[in-house]
């Protein structure tokens, strides 16, 4: 099957950097580009003239939402309240629980990976929350990942996240670290399990990767382990790190160093690693002098940031900054983390947090962040075939629509594209070469359904949070309404 896409316009690679032509043609045959440019004068199968648009490549998620986003709980909850979002001492010692089925496990990815698809990810490595889970993710839900992402076309990286530990709150109101060894066991065996029976499942578009949730909840042995098994399985690692004080102060407890320290020093930190955040460095907590740079040692191992501006941002958080990571030499890649996975909310944001902080436009354009939204997570996938419009590459392309009025005046097309379009601007979503998405509609799924299951998966979410508070407060005086009594 050969298809030829026209468009206004077309963002297509050349000599590796993005470029922008004007009443473009891309060509691709099955799964592959095989043609970019004006006048393709060969024969094809089928023609799709997309308009007043532009034929960009795929977003790439390294930290890609995948469940039913808990962080609008979060997002403004006080400071006074915020361990109560923190699993009570109580609690874990009387054994945590399942709060949802299998089913509603099994739905929940569904819902997230329609929601990636519409907001113009083709490339996902999906995280969950695991705040309402027994203790980690499970094998039959990331089972269930597998063939929901299947069934979309979504090209997914996947594994169970495993911990050894979890964060709990004492009838004191003190944070500390429990560990429960046999449950981290457990975990990462599940996890090299998963990765060696759907490695390369549906075609290659299921990818496993190893999975480790928070540093603070991970042994010295167990990540020792997790870089073992990656080299083992040729499987990537994702682990969240250096992202928060509470962190970054446990860390310089324990071993006297910050986390990425401690990440070089035990050979963690390569080109196989990702690290999403990282805004918590011993360049912005003040101890440059003390422990040397974070940042070198990130550049000196080829190991990937994952910037999330978005979500950080919504917390008072920011790396510091975009533009001088950039700089630095450090591999650049982005991701969602948070609702809405929509990158160009986060390519705003991004660029506007590092501008503040750097005082400076360059290294932090709307060009800069589009490559570590493609190019730059292609990257680190080892995917040269990814994150990019050449012939070779994977037919993995979004077509944003410019024809809307909200869209404005057209000055230069990429830059009016970033600055004023969201992922409902979102016409089409090709993966592998198969549309997966046309007109805001995905072929086989019940939108409406999806968001009233989504809803009702939501209540019983939140509900959770009343059951594992330490100090009971209930649900009325837990969660705090938006409009209030105004102070």
């Amino acid at each position: 099957m050969k298809v030829k896409l026209k468009g206004k316009y077309v963002i297509y690679c050349d000599n590796d950097n993005h470029r922008l032509l004007e009443d473009g043609e891309v060509v691709y045959e099955n799964d592959t580009i095989i043609y970019v440019g004006k006048g393709y004068d060969g024969q094809v199968d089928e023609v799709m003239d997309v308009g007043e648009s532009i034929i960009s490549p795929g977003f790439i998620d390294l930290d890609a939402l995948g469940d039913i986003d808990h962080d609008a709980i979060h997002v403004e909850q006080p400071a006074t309240k915020s361990k109560n979002l923190l699993w009570s001492q109580e609690y874990v010692e009387a054994g945590p629980q399942e709060f949802f089925t299998e089913e509603e496990e099994a739905f929940k990815s569904l819902y997230a990976y329609s929601q990636l698809i519409l907001n113009g990810v083709t490339t996902a490595m999906p995280i969950t929350s695991v705040f309402y889970k027994k203790w980690a993710e499970t094998y039959e839900e990331l089972e269930a990942a597998v063939h929901n992402a299947g069934k979309l076309g979504l090209r997914v990286y996947l594994g169970p996240s495993y911990q050894y530990g979890i964060r709990e709150v004492t009838p004191e109101g003190d944070t500390r670290v429990t560990f429960k060894i046999e449950q981290g066991e457990a975990g990462l065996q599940r996890a090299v399990d998963f990765v060696k029976k759907y490695d390369n499942a549906y075609d290659g578009l299921v990818k496993g990767m190893l999975a480790p949730e928070r540093i603070e909840t991970q042994t010295e042995e167990s990540l020792i382990q997790t870089k073992k098994y990656s080299e083992e399985l040729n499987c990537l690692i994702r682990l969240h790190a250096a992202q928060g004080a509470f962190e970054y102060n446990e860390i310089k407890r324990l071993y006297n160093k910050t986390p990425i320290r401690y990440l070089y020093d035990i050979g963690f930190l390569d080109k196989t690693t990702a690290i999403p955040h990282v805004c918590c460095t011993a360049e912005s907590m003040g101890d440059l002098e003390k422990y040397g740079s974070d940042l070198e040692l990130i550049k000196e191992t080829g190991a990937t940031v994952i910037h999330c501006p978005l979500v950080i941002g919504r917390h008072g958080e920011a790396i510091n900054s975009f533009a001088r990571y950039r700089e630095k030499g450090i591999n650049m890649a982005m991701g969602t983390d948070t609702f809405p996975p929509d990158f160009f909310q986060n390519i705003r944001t991004a660029t506007i947090l590092s501008r503040l902080l750097s005082k400076k436009v360059e290294g932090s354009t709307y060009a800069d962040l589009f490559r570590a939204a493609t190019i730059g997570g292609a990257n680190f996938l080892g995917r040269e075939d990814l994150g990019r419009i050449k012939p070779g590459a994977k037919a993995d392309m979004i077509v944003v629509d410019l024809s809307q009025f909200h869209i404005g005046n057209i000055d230069d097309p990429f830059r009016t594209m970033c600055l004023t379009a969201s992922g409902s601007d979102i016409k089409m979503s090709i993966i592998n070469g198969r549309v997966v998405m046309k007109d805001r509609q995905i072929p086989g799924i019940n939108l409406e359904e999806l968001k009233e299951k989504g809803q009702k998966y939501y209540n019983k979410l939140k509900q959770s949070y009343v059951v594992r508070d330490y100090q009971q407060l209930g649900e009325e005086k837990l969660f705090t309404p938006a409009l209030q009594e105004y102070k």
